[in-house]
């Protein structure tokens, strides 16, 4: 069997570069493409490295997911976030809009960021994988989000 694992070693020392963007993501819950911003940033401070891009949403009723969109599996995994998390008066938390206790719960499903690997200062994402913020939380149309590149 033959070993497909390749490794590159690079003469350059370990760099840290980090930022912040801001995106509104309405008043409904939505699965938001952000592999351009991720791409572009990775353009800025990564060019030609490669090391690692964090991806983090730093709020309690959001997470990151790596998965196909176009195609309807964001608006699934959606629809399953409504199944498993239903919008009603069941939550303990309680505040903001009725059934918004769930939407607390989100990232304990769809975790609050994802760490990708970085080839030659691009991101090394599967053929139809994007990097996709998840939003269910409809009383917080303001989203941060903060890519940070290790390499």
């Amino acid at each position: 069997m033959a070993d497909h694992n390749h490794s590159r070693t690079t003469s350059h020392s370990t760099s840290f570069r980090t930022e912040t963007f801001e995106i509104t993501t309405g008043s409904h819950e939505v699965a938001l493409d952000i592999t351009d911003r991720c791409a572009r940033f990775l353009d800025e401070h990564a060019v030609g490295r490669d090391g690692l891009l964090n991806v983090f949403v730093p709020h309690a009723t959001a997470g990151i997911a790596v998965l196909e969109t176009g195609s309807g599996s964001d608006d699934d995994l959606l629809a399953t976030l409504r199944e498993l998390l239903p919008a009603d008066d069941r939550w303990r938390h309680r505040h903001g809009s009725p059934g918004h206790g769930r939407d607390h719960v989100l990232p304990g499903l769809v975790a609050p960021h994802a760490t990708l690997p970085v080839i030659g200062g691009q991101l090394a994402l599967g053929v139809w994988q994007s990097v996709v913020l998840i939003d269910t939380n409809g009383d917080n149309p303001r989203r941060t989000v903060r890519l940070s590149f290790l390499g």
